[in-house]
Parts: structure tokens; sequence; C-alpha cells
């Protein structure tokens, strides 16, 4: 795919629910549609990050195996934002009254009453990753075709029976982020990724952005999903590696632009993340001829 692609498969395993595979390669995208009464969307995200900024101000992020549910009255108007330029996840749209007139036997068999599910959920529900969640997603990817159907049936029930018995008061809930901090965060990384070879403090970010410590630290974590420094390091690794890859400049001057004074400190940083270190990596990746 593009830059800014988008693909979408759809499932119908039964009368009332949507199962749509999403893949996107972008940093945002518009998702309007007009409020819809009596439906809810339950999203998991499988790789990268996805973020929306619902109603109210209120923008909520998932990262790999995270889980959240909501009205799909409350996303009428929303931006989808993908901070790490790439996101792939599962959403199962629920249409409440379609799939109670038509519910399978051993939901009905069990009690479960879709309807109920727009009381036990009324606000926004997001879920951290857990085996649990794991257990009812993880076979949903990937399949070969003569499968997909029949897994999205056994799948989807096994989820109603799940949200069923879950209780949203008493699960441990991702952190919700206001629009306002989120743009903030934005500024900051881009501060950050675009002067490599700099080095900032927290606390000279939040002076600079007029936000606390505390407020910018767990607002990029929520985004970005890593804390601050541990993000930074990846990414200055990552960038390290397209040097390495695209261009003849010494490994001491690579290390100097990604923000590295001592070349051996920089080799150590990238051995912990690439495995191998810089002169290694160059070399391995030219007799591939990557």
């Amino acid at each position: 795919m593009g830059p800014h692609d988008a693909d979408s498969q759809a499932l119908f395993p039964f009368p009332g629910v949507e199962v749509c595979h999403h893949v996107f390669s972008a940093h945002q995208f518009a998702h309007r549609h007009a409020p819809l009464e009596g439906r809810m969307e339950v999203n998991h995200c499988r790789r990268g990050r996805i973020g929306w900024e619902m109603r109210e101000g209120v923008t909520l992020y998932l990262g790999p195996g995270d889980l959240s549910l909501h009205r799909m009255d409350q996303c009428a108007d929303s931006v989808l934002r993908f901070p790490l330029g790439y996101y792939e996840g599962l959403s199962i749209i629920l249409d409440l009254d379609t799939l109670a007139d038509s519910l399978p036997e051993i939901l009905a068999g069990a009690g479960v009453d879709p309807r109920h599910l727009a009381q036990r959920f009324d606000g926004l529900t997001a879920m951290p990753a857990s085996g649990a969640i794991d257990r009812i997603f993880a076979d949903l990817y990937d399949l070969p075709e003569p499968l997909r159907l029949a897994y999205c049936q056994l799948k989807v029930q096994e989820l109603l029976l799940f949200l069923s018995r879950t209780d949203p008061a008493r699960e441990k809930q991702l952190d919700r982020c206001r629009a306002q901090q989120v743009e903030v965060v934005k500024a900051v990384h881009q501060q950050l990724t675009s002067q490599l070879d700099q080095r900032f403090t927290i606390e000279e970010l939040a002076r600079q952005h007029l936000v606390n410590t505390s407020t910018l630290k767990s607002t990029f974590k929520a985004v970005y999903g890593q804390p601050i420094a541990a993000y930074m390091k990846g990414y200055r690794m990552k960038q390290a590696a397209r040097l390495l890859r695209e261009t003849e400049e010494s490994v001491a001057a690579i290390a100097g632009q990604v923000g590295y004074e001592s070349q051996s400190k920089f080799a150590k940083a990238f051995q912990e993340i690439f495995q191998v270190p810089p002169t290694q990596y160059r070399r391995e990746m030219r007799q591939n001829g990557t």
C-alpha cells in the first residue's frame, strides 16, 4: 500500500453483526457517519496505534491487544489518528435490536441479551490487552479464506459471552486524553523527531510547551505507546539504521546525527535494538541487497 492507503474487508457472521479487518498506512483518516442509535462498535488493535477524537474533546488511543467499546452515536463525526503511521485491527459493529431478534441459540441459552450491552457499556470503555482478550481475537487474523466465516461466527459468540459477564466499572481502563493535551504532545513529538542531534529534558519540554511534567509524560505514553525516553531511543535507532543502509557516512557521523556524542554508546544502543553492531548491520544489509 502507499503512504496514505486504507484497506478494509468485511464479513457478516450473523444478522446484525459486521466484522471488518482494517489495515491503514496513514497518519489520520476522517470517520464520519450519521449518529447510529442502537448500534455499538467494538475495536481491537493488532499492531500500530489508533486514536479517536470522540465528542466532547475526549481522545482515546489503543495499542496492540487493547479493546474498546462505544455506542455509535458517540463517534458520528470523528477523526482516526495513527501516531505511528500504520494500524491493523478489527472492528465489530453490533446492531443490537437485529442481533437480539436473531440471536444464536447458544447465546440465548446462556441468557445473553444484546440490548443490555447498551446499558452495561453506556459510556466509552477501553480495556488494556489481556490474555482473555487475546484468546478471543488472536485467531481472527490471517485466516485461510474457507475458514474465515466459521471462525468469525465462533469468535463473535465468544466475544458476546465475554462482554455479557464483564463489568466495566471493575475493569482496568486505558487513559483518556483531552484534545488540547494531544496537540501539545504532537508538538513535542515534532520537536524531538526533527532535532535528533539535540537532547531535551522532560522539564525543558514541559516549560517550552506550558504543560506540567506528569501530564506530558502520561499523555505522550497514551498517544505513542511508550515513555518519551524509550520511544526516542527506538526512533533514533530506526533513523540510524536507515542512514546505515542508504548512505556512506561513517558510524561516528551517523551517531552524531541521531544525538549520540559517543560512538561506543551509540553502538551499544543500536545493538540493543537490532541485536547486531552498526557495522555488521550495514554489511549484512548490503550483502542482502536491502
